[in-house]
């Protein structure tokens, strides 16, 4: 009983990534993927013509969160922060953001938010 639960789960996830997805497939801006965890949070900016990673920032880093919790809103807002940044040393003003069939709420609301402080526009 608990594995049809679990394959429920996973596929309506699947169904909302691959919805997201195609509305994102048309854009010619970079893309913001945001990856959530239990325990981390990655983002990755991608470039839409090649499919190349251009940077990514994740909680596993020791430069961003040096101690502590890694799977809390903090931590994500200090990611997206540091993904703005990174954005900014590419010369990236927009992009279009990825939540990955993630719900907007929480760490990845959270992360996004933080980005568009720093100076991140989408």
């Amino acid at each position: 009983m608990k594995n049809s639960v679990v394959e429920e789960k996973r596929r309506k996830w699947n169904s909302r990534r691959k919805r997201t997805n195609k509305s994102l497939a048309r854009a010619n801006r970079p893309v913001v993927k945001v990856f959530r965890s239990s325990k981390h949070i990655y983002a990755q900016i991608l470039d839409p013509a090649s499919g190349e990673t251009l940077g990514g920032v994740s909680t596993r880093s020791p430069l961003i969160v040096p101690e502590g919790n890694t799977g809390n809103i903090d931590a994500a807002k200090k990611v997206g922060t540091a993904l703005a940044a990174l954005a900014k040393e590419k010369q990236i003003d927009q992009v279009v953001f990825n939540r990955n069939g993630f719900l907007y709420h929480g760490r990845v609301k959270a992360l996004a938010e933080a980005a568009r402080e720093a100076g991140l526009q989408f």
